[in-house]
């Protein structure tokens, strides 16, 4: 069923909702879904909707790149609650089970299916794959000067890698009188790579480069 109709109010809770822990519509960096979504909406959400306006602003900042987002567009309504709702099945199945039944009956049997319903609890639990914490963040890289070539600077800063780091979308600023800032955005797993890291290796580049900012960091 997806959001519903986003230009409803239960639409736009359900699009709030979703957004609460994420930074996407799908995955880890901006992508056609996000920019399905987007155009669904006739404008920003309230501010009673935190998550939701948040991401929309986020979005609306790309402008026409939005149209050059990685990914197949599907239709509105294929994006939304069906991976949320499947999380929630997954964690129900947890909260129902019952690790040490009805302790009335503590028989020899009664003990033998506690143990199991153990067993089987913990092999479960070993099963699922360990979540790996990740941020979202986009930086902003200034030049000296109007004459500095800006696809120079995206080529040094991409050329930095790390375990942890995965480079996405990025878009030029106009800051004023003829110069642009380079707006980009990368994925970080948030055990190996800080902002201090990110930041030190790209004011490395300081033929070019006068001073990176941190612009948004969003837990994944």
């Amino acid at each position: 069923m997806g959001f519903g109709d986003l230009k409803s109010k239960a639409g736009l809770e359900a699009l709030n909702s979703f957004l609460g822990d994420r930074s996407y519509i799908d995955g880890y960096s901006p992508s056609a879904a996000d920019a399905v979504v987007f155009e669904a909406l006739t404008g920003a959400p309230a501010s009673s909707l935190p998550h939701a306006l948040r991401w929309y602003n986020h979005i609306k900042s790309y402008g026409d790149l939005r149209k050059s987002f990685p990914g197949t567009r599907k239709p509105v309504g294929s994006y939304g609650t069906a991976s949320a709702a499947a999380a929630a099945d997954d964690d129900d199945d947890d909260d129902d089970i019952d690790l040490f039944g009805d302790d009335d009956d503590d028989t020899a049997a009664q003990e033998e299916l506690k143990k199991k319903r153990i067993e089987d609890y913990a092999n479960r639990k070993a099963k699922k794959p360990v979540l790996i914490a990740k941020s979202s963040i986009i930086l902003e890289v200034k030049p000296w000067d109007d004459e500095t070539d800006m696809k120079i600077i995206e080529q040094n800063v991409r050329s930095i890698e790390a375990d942890g780091l995965r480079w996405a979308a990025s878009k030029l600023v106009p800051v004023g009188y003829g110069i642009n800032k380079l707006q980009i955005n990368c994925v970080v797993e948030d055990d190996k790579i800080g902002t201090d890291f990110l930041e030190e290796e790209i004011t490395k580049f300081e033929d070019v480069v006068q001073s990176v900012d941190i612009v948004a960091f969003n837990k994944i």
